[in-house]
């Protein structure tokens, strides 16, 4: 299908924001005031801004993958927007293209001040302009709205946007009615067209076209390919993709339920396939899913996919131990929250019951520190660990091989989400034969593990641990026990007022961040009663998300300014430079306890 050639008239300027949108926008940062000044659509995106907590003064955009450019969107945008350049090579204008989540596909302009402008806010290739990451923009706030939206200047949330202008219009599949990306028309602040939205709209409806007659034809692949693999292997299990086009023969469909086929589906468009594009998942029902392509059916520039799929049913599972009372208490663990207690247990159970165990969490949790110390408790040999940098040396698959051979064996992997597939192969090809020789555990952050690892059928149990801001109770054991361990044992205690602190604190980094805090406390006090003051800055916010370097030398900076200026705002903004109202902002974002 041919497209149309648009013919623009983006001459016709519209004044850039008023100097009340820019007030507007500050008193609502300051103190999450409305003005009447602001367009509906705007002060709604500003809400969810703030509910996402974006950084208003500093941009964070994620890179989030490199584009696939062999996709159904780009193949009907392309043209469409090669022919939109052409009739916009004289003006400061840019073409944007985006997947449905906000990530940039393509951005296309023939003006070198805006390319520099949006190389400075990383309006580029890879990275992602949702609103969760950049706030009010033309992108990310047509995707959320589901309308096309006009975003001037100082109307966007992140103040490093406000020299541009940005017309956006959400993609929706002719067929299926989802979203499947933006297109954006984005050109610097002062020279706004009232045409933009207009000529963004009209762009957007030439790829709706495009993409209704490219899946028409995509469709017709499908099938003729679909139906000649089922033919070929009646008794096979045949699985069919093309863009929202799912088909499966009835041999699949009675063999797999409704959970299982949602993880089938997931495996199949997996952007990062096994050797000779074979997928490997572990399904809902324990089973194990093997994708393999048709290759005389596949067409991948078609964007057609055929897979024969073969299942293994897990093995039988000897029944779990009983969960006692003291299994919940391990050497060197400390802790008597629930959560923690029951976690001890499960782990201690799987490891008595001769199970292979995989332990999740986030880092610094005490992942490996519970397994190794349930493995010690119960295992008459010496427990091996490996952790996942070891592999990079060649003989760190020979030592395991080697300890894998004694009966009786306790060998710990950590970090198994690190492992690349190379090693996950040549490890997986130790352990058939090996399930009731000795005990096996891995430590992995996903809570369920990567659905494409090669080890993880090998483990039938999963304990997850629960983070330290999920059992904070539990601070009151470990603060003193880490300070015994970092002190010898000199007398040092903390005050109540720092432990109420200590306890409104997040913890990101778990048991490791709080025996790194508490370090850090005791290089500079080694006896007598630690005090608020005495605590690291980042322990005096209650924060929920990760700081940035520069963001955390913000926050530690304006800690010290209110400790300085006696807990004065106006004297602490004074002080750094800054306005009162930011200072008012940044504590509140910081989460800062004054």
């Amino acid at each position: 299908m041919t497209s149309q050639p648009i013919t623009p008239t983006v001459h016709r300027r519209v004044s850039s924001t008023p100097p009340a949108i820019a007030r507007a926008r500050e008193d609502f940062l300051a103190d999450n005031r409305l003005d009447d000044a602001v367009r509906d659509p705007i002060s709604t995106s500003w809400q969810r801004s703030r509910a996402f907590n974006v950084d208003a003064d500093r941009l964070q955009l994620p890179f989030v993958r490199e584009p696939n450019l062999e996709s159904p969107l780009v193949s009907a945008a392309q043209p469409v927007i090669d022919q939109l350049a052409d009739d916009l090579a004289a003006e400061p204008v840019s073409i944007v293209l985006t997947s449905p989540d906000g990530m940039v596909l393509s951005r296309t302009t023939a003006h070198r001040r805006l390319r520099t402008l949006l190389d400075d806010v990383s309006l580029a290739p890879g990275y992602c302009y949702s609103e969760e990451f950049v706030g009010t923009n033309g992108i990310g706030t047509a995707l959320e709205s589901r309308q096309p939206t006009l975003v001037i200047g100082a109307e966007h949330y992140a103040e490093a946007l406000n020299r541009l202008s940005c017309a956006g219009v959400p993609i929706v599949h002719p067929i299926s009615g989802a979203v499947v990306g933006a297109l954006d028309l984005t050109c610097t602040e002062e020279h706004p067209s009232s045409l933009l939205l207009s000529l963004a709209k009209s762009a957007t409806s030439q790829i709706v076209q495009r993409m209704l007659s490219q899946a028409s034809e995509r469709e017709s692949r499908l099938l003729n390919a679909y139906l000649a693999s089922c033919r070929r292997a009646p008794q096979t299990m045949v699985l069919g993709i093309a863009g929202d086009v799912v088909l499966m023969n009835r041999r699949l469909r009675h063999s797999v339920d409704a959970a299982d086929q949602l993880t089938l589906l997931e495996c199949a468009v997996d952007p990062s396939p096994g050797p000779a594009g074979s997928r490997i998942g572990t399904l809902p029902s324990g089973r194990v899913a093997r994708l393999t392509p048709v290759t005389d059916h596949c067409d991948p520039e078609g964007q057609v996919s055929v897979f024969r799929v073969h299942l293994v049913d897990p093995g039988p599972t000897p029944p779990s131990a009983p969960v006692r009372t003291e299994d919940s208490v391990l050497p060197g663990m400390v802790g008597r929250s629930s959560s923690w207690r029951q976690c001890c247990a499960r782990v201690v159970g799987h490891v008595r019951a001769g199970h292979w165990i995989a332990v999740s969490g986030e880092a610094g949790s005490g992942r490996t520190a519970i397994l190794r110390a349930a493995a010690e408790r119960l295992l008459p040999n010496t427990v091996r660990v490996f952790a996942a940098e070891d592999f990079d040396s060649d003989d760190t698959v020979d030592a395991l091989a080697a300890e894998l051979e004694r009966d009786g064996f306790g060998v710990i992997i950590r970090d198994l989400d690190r492992l690349s597939p190379q090693t996950q192969e040549a490890i997986a090809d130790l352990l058939p034969g090996r399930e009731h020789a000795g005990l096996l555990g891995v430590t992995t952050q996903a809570a369920h593990g990567d659905p494409s690892s090669m080890l993880l059928p090998f483990f039938g149990h999963t304990v997850e641990v629960p983070p330290l801001r999920h059992r904070i109770e539990d601070l009151h054991e470990l603060v003193p026990t880490l300070l015994r361990q970092l002190t010898r044992g000199r007398e040092l205690t903390v005050a109540r007022e720092a432990m109420t602190v200590l306890g409104k604190y997040s913890w990101p980094g778990n048991v490791a961040e709080l025996r790194q805090t508490l370090r850090e406390v005791v290089t500079h006090q080694r006896s007598g009663v630690i005090g608020v003051g005495q605590l690291p800055p980042r322990c005096r916010t209650t924060g929920r998300h990760t700081l940035t370097r520069i963001q955390a030398l913000e926050r530690d900076a304006i800690v010290r300014s209110l400790e300085e200026n006696g807990n004065s705002k106006a004297a602490a903004a004074e002080a750094l430079g800054i306005s009162r109202a930011t200072v008012y902002r940044k504590i509140k974002e910081f989460g800062i306890v004054t």
